[in-house]
């Protein structure tokens, strides 16, 4: 399989993404109390449309829950297999973060609308994980369900 097909961008493609998606590992993810901010407001969203959410803040070192949901300091650490990684970081600040992406398995990365970096797509589409860059998971999660 080419790597290439890993990097999704049709709207089939990203339909079938999100109905095999069931756990979203939010990386960079707000407290409440941001929750006028994207990083905060998208994963409650998708909380609410039914899909598990695993905090990953970078930030709030004191913060043990958002969401209801215990927090995880690092993507390798959360025990339960992971479909999506929901990236919210600036794009010059993913690539310290690949080891662990790649070290938690997920079957998917998406990184939300603003934010790509096309080598660390690359990297991850190589090892076999589905990519989604500069997209917001809410506006697609409503559009196409």
């Amino acid at each position: 399989m080419n790597w290439r097909d890993n990097i999704l961008t049709s709207s089939d493609q990203i339909r079938d993404l999100l109905s095999e998606t069931k756990t979203i590992a939010v990386l960079g993810i707000k407290t409440e109390l941001q929750s006028g901010q994207p990083a905060f407001y998208v994963p409650k969203y998708m909380q609410n449309a039914g899909y598990k959410i695993i905090p990953v803040p970078v930030y709030y070192p004191d913060v043990t829950e958002i969401l209801g949901e215990t927090v995880y300091r690092k993507l390798s650490d959360i025990a339960d297999d992971v479909d999506m990684v929901n990236v919210f970081r600036r794009p010059q600040d993913i690539p310290p973060h690949t080891n662990d992406i790649l070290a938690s398995k997920p079957k998917s990365v998406w990184m939300q609308l603003g934010i790509y970096h096309d080598e660390v797509a690359e990297q991850l589409a190589q090892a076999g994980i589905k990519v989604v860059q500069n997209r917001c998971l809410m506006v697609d999660h409503r559009r196409l369900s």
